[in-house]
């Protein structure tokens, strides 16, 4: 198997995006041809099929969703090493905070620059369901995430806990409750997938769920307008809750479940002396927002 070229990578994720080898080459400004030459050539140095083509158009294979998910986060980890680059040649200093909303950055920041008023730190909201890979990729030096992820490459400092909490309609049957069980919440038609960084493992016996299609969310803000609209229930950490807190929604505490637990990570090739810094301050400094750390 030859190295892969990172040229065809790109050219992979564009068709796979499109769905359409035609439509990638006009977003790519290349000729179809010339991009259907260079997808076979990467499928020959992989030894491998990526996408069907047939009468239904072009989908990715089994073998293809594996490469697309690990293509995303080589071209992010090459995007990230070419701008690092580029700031050592301009003598330009660059820090990238990626945060977790709910999570009390501010102090870390705070001291972090204090001390090194020649770097100039940056703050990154990390997409919902790309945490890890945006540390991972190298998209940010450090990144507040919550435990579960996947840890393959990164170093990890845990940082604090804190309960969960159902996210509910205002006038939900449950709202006015202190604490609700688990199993209450199963009952419940739950906007959750099995994105481990989506709902932190939750628990939930599948005999109990309410079969029916959960809406797509790319983030927070819309599962949260989907529970206000009575379409269903969330469990997040406190803060969070906290965080986006609405009048039309109501938290309950989850009282039989485990605490949502935050640490600080960072790719473990990095041996920047800044990423050690930052977390030593980050583990003296952090908290979920507005609460003692714990």
């Amino acid at each position: 198997m030859r190295d892969l070229d990172l040229r065809k990578v790109r050219y992979f994720v564009a068709v796979a995006d499109h769905g359409s080898f035609v439509r990638a080459a006009e977003a790519l400004h290349i000729a179809q041809p010339v991009l259907s030459r260079q997808i076979r050539s990467l499928e020959k140095d992989l030894d491998a099929t990526l996408f069907h083509r047939d009468a239904k158009g072009t989908r990715l294979t089994s073998v293809g969703e594996a490469l697309l998910e690990e293509a995303l986060g080589l071209l992010a980890a090459a995007e990230a090493a070419r701008r690092r680059v580029r700031d050592v040649a301009t003598g330009l200093r660059r820090f990238t905070v990626g945060f977790t909303p709910g999570v009390s950055i501010a102090p870390a920041v705070r001291a972090f620059s204090a001390r090194h008023a020649d770097v100039s730190v940056e703050v990154l909201r990390m997409d919902f369901l790309q945490r890890a890979e945006s540390v991972r990729s190298g998209q940010v030096d450090v990144g507040y995430l919550r435990v579960p992820f996947r840890a393959h490459g990164l170093s990890v400092e845990p940082l604090f806990s804190e309960p969960r909490v159902v996210e509910l309609p205002a006038d939900h049957r449950l709202a006015q409750r202190e604490t609700v069980h688990i199993t209450e919440v199963a009952a419940e038609r739950l906007l959750l997938d099995d994105v481990p960084e989506r709902h932190g493992g939750i628990p939930m016996p599948a005999d109990e769920r309410v079969a029916q299609p959960v809406p797509a969310a790319r983030s927070i803000e819309e599962l949260l307008e989907h529970v206000a609209a009575g379409r269903g229930v969330i469990v997040v950490p406190l803060s969070t809750a906290l965080y986006f807190a609405r009048p039309d929604i109501a938290h309950v505490l989850v009282d039989d479940i485990p605490p949502s637990r935050v640490c600080l990570a960072w790719r473990s090739s990095r041996r920047d002396a800044l990423v050690g810094e930052y977390v030593d301050i980050g583990r003296r400094t952090a908290s979920p927002a507005g609460a003692p750390a714990t």
